[in-house]
């Protein structure tokens, strides 16, 4: 990611605070590990950033942590040699991260066996892809690095498809849309993403109608991309933003988070070969609370 400064502001480790989802501290370490750079040269942390900068912050980076493998329950659909395929429970972290050390789906993963792949580090063994914390639903995990450079591949050629359920608020008038709008960082808030033309990509969401309440509808949402946030931001931006999100809405939300499930996934096996199908029911709280809505 590269970042242009604008303005005089603030000494290069805070001002990055409200540009990457890195605590001051780990952003000193990236800038001491040259993870971060300033024109193309090292700083250091009480570097005061000036107009006409271009910080550059490199992918990759992973802080020294003590990754522990934790008894904790988690809803495995499949496992063989080479892949697990999880329903992750709402308010699970995938990783540990930036504030993050315990109780996350790899924690969990790492109990329950001790083949995951490294690709991605100690931080993220097995993690191919991932969804929010408070997002629900299906992922695929990789036990060996075959299969995760495998599926790697395969969601980058858009060969793995999931589909999404969303719960948003507003009745939708139409009966299916696609939503085609370039993703970035927030300019207010750079801890957000936003639709921007400025240092975006491409997303493309594809929706259709379930079933319509009286101030809400129930949407089934297919990824053409697979951009941070990229529901709902979409959702957002069209004016039905997903209900009980605390990050794209300005309402009190309740500790569930967004209404948001990842409900079926489709995929070759990376070994096999075999077409692999997994769909999983909404969340208990998800269900509860449609169940009380008045149809349209």
């Amino acid at each position: 990611m590269e970042i242009e400064v604008v303005e005089n502001v603030d000494r290069i480790d805070k001002y990055l605070t409200n540009y990457v989802d890195f605590s001051r501290t780990i952003i000193s370490k990236m800038i001491d590990s040259e993870y971060i750079l300033v024109n193309g040269k090292k700083v250091k942390a009480n570097y005061v950033v000036k107009v006409g900068d271009i910080i550059t912050v490199k992918d990759g980076f992973i802080e020294p942590l003590d990754i522990k493998a934790e008894n904790i329950p988690i809803d495995i659909l499949y496992e063989d040699d080479d892949i697990i395929v999880v329903n992750k429970a709402s308010g699970m972290v995938v990783h540990p991260g930036s504030g993050v050390r315990e109780h996350t789906l790899v924690n969990a993963l790492m109990y329950h066996t001790n083949c995951l792949s490294d690709i991605n580090g100690e931080v993220r063994p097995g993690i191919v892809h991932r969804i929010d914390k408070d997002t629900s639903g299906l992922m695929v995990v990789a036990k060996n690095n075959k299969s995760h450079e495998i599926l790697g591949n395969m969601l980058a050629h858009h060969d793995i498809k999931r589909e999404y359920i969303a719960l948003v608020k507003g009745v939708f008038p139409n009966e299916t849309a696609s939503i085609d709008a370039p993703i970035g960082r927030d300019k207010l808030n750079r801890k957000k993403m936003a639709v921007t033309k400025e240092n975006s990509k491409n997303a493309i969401t594809h929706l259709r109608v379930i079933k319509r309440y009286k101030d809400f509808t129930l949407l089934r949402l297919r990824l053409e991309t697979g951009r941070t946030h990229q529901i709902r931001v979409h959702l957002a931006y069209i004016g039905y933003p997903v209900y009980n999100d605390p990050v794209y809405t300005s309402d009190k939300t309740t500790e569930f988070g967004q209404f948001l499930h990842s409900a079926s996934i489709d995929f070759k096996h990376p070994i096999t070969g075999k077409d692999m199908h997994f769909e999983v029911p909404l969340p208990n709280d998800f269900q509860v609370f449609i169940d009380s809505l008045e149809e349209l």
